[in-house]
């Protein structure tokens, strides 16, 4: 059974394919550039330096959000449509559950962070990789105030966590870990490794049904919402 995963939910692109146990090959930058243009040749180039065809998958596995909203939908619709015309299961992964993987094992608690704007991100939180809080969309103020308050230390990923580390410094002091920027980078090996065993349990969605986690309405959205309002 191979799996190919996709992640395109924030600047990363990441892709990986598995079999079993085995880790195929993976894809990983961490650029400021369009994952439109760049997605579909990366998935044709993995797959080739692998030499396998799109009928030897028996699933796709893909990052759901929350993250960008471009990104994320990107890389929802490519996993839907691949999934959909080769006629195999889909199985959504939660973008912060991938990038809290990097470090399954840490004294305290782990942190995932993508940012959401005015002083908001989207975030969750991991003990030894089982998690113990659902994505959510916060005040880092308020968030980080919380985790204080608990009186154990964090260690915050990601690479917008510089956008906010003012803010968990003042908060939590030295309860506040700060990762190597390697760390930082989710990687599609796990999206896979996740798919390939909720495949294996058979747990496995929709795939006309299956939408992004965005965790908050689009800025149009809420504009348009708010005007019908009036």
């Amino acid at each position: 059974m191979k799996v190919l995963s996709i992640d395109t939910s924030n600047l990363v692109l990441s892709l990986a394919v598995v079999e079993e146990h085995k880790l195929l090959g993976e894809y990983t930058t961490n650029l400021k550039k369009n994952h439109a243009i760049r997605l579909m040749p990366a998935i044709a180039a993995l797959m080739e330096e692998l030499d396998l065809s799109p009928s030897e998958l028996s699933g796709i596995a893909v990052a759901h959000g929350p993250g960008s909203y471009t990104g994320v939908r990107m890389g929802v619709t490519t996993a839907k449509s691949m999934a959909w015309s080769l006629g195999i299961p889909l199985v959504g992964v939660s973008s912060l559950e991938a990038l809290a993987a990097n470090i399954p094992y840490f004294t305290g608690r782990v942190c995932p962070l993508f940012d959401a704007r005015r002083g908001q991100a989207y975030t969750s939180l991991f003990q030894n990789g089982t998690r113990v809080q659902a994505d959510q969309l916060c005040l880092m103020e308020e968030w980080t105030a919380r985790l204080a308050e608990e009186a154990v230390p964090v260690l915050f990923l990601g690479d917008d966590v510089a956008i906010h580390r003012q803010t968990i410094e003042e908060k939590m002091g030295s309860l506040a870990v700060f990762g190597q920027p390697e760390w930082n980078v989710p990687r599609a090996g796990y999206i896979a490794r996740t798919g390939l065993r909720r495949l294996q349990e058979g747990s496995t969605m929709d795939v006309d049904a299956f939408a992004p986690q965005y965790l908050q309405l689009a800025e149009a959205e809420s504009k348009w919402l708010a005007s019908q309002q009036k």
